[in-house]
């Protein structure tokens, strides 16, 4: 079995981010537990790394005025066309704002993986936004299209 942070992160937001902090047990516990599950020393270790930067990020200012991004070519290169296309949707859509997609853009540059699949941005965007203490609307709005299942044809 082949795992990677972004595997550890999943299993870590599923199973204890998502809850009450006093119902979550301690990080060496946590550690513990992804160890016996199999999942590697080097990857665990990764992803608490990312998500205790994740954690110290102060959420930043929102511009009052619309912005445009222009990806840099590590950024181009990690992030599909259709990845690059969907931030732009939820920033259009009001789940990000331009400070909440830097810092998306940030946690994904910081995943050592060569290119980012768009189920797993789906699922960064969810972190961020839960790690934001102003962001509980945006966070459901997100969650809801993680979580949704793809409609029956419509009649």
């Amino acid at each position: 079995m082949k795992e990677n942070v972004f595997d550890v992160l999943i299993y870590l937001f599923e199973n204890y981010l998502d809850r009450d902090p006093e119902q979550a047990p301690d990080p060496d516990e946590m550690r513990t537990e992804l160890l016996e599950a199999g999942f590697p020393q080097q990857e665990v270790n990764r992803a608490f790394d990312w998500l205790e930067t994740l954690g110290t990020q102060q959420p930043m200012r929102a511009a009052s005025l619309p912005a445009f991004r222009i990806f840099s070519s590590e950024e181009r290169a990690k992030l599909d066309v259709e990845c690059r296309g969907f931030l732009m949707f939820l920033e259009q859509s009001g789940i990000l704002t331009a400070a909440s997609r830097e810092m998306v853009i940030d946690r994904l540059m910081a995943l050592n993986e060569k290119t980012i699949s768009l189920e797993n941005l789906k699922w960064v965007v969810l972190m961020v936004l839960f790690s934001q203490p102003s962001e509980e609307v945006a966070f459901a709005r997100m969650e809801n299209l993680v979580y949704e299942s793809f409609p029956g044809y419509i009649h």
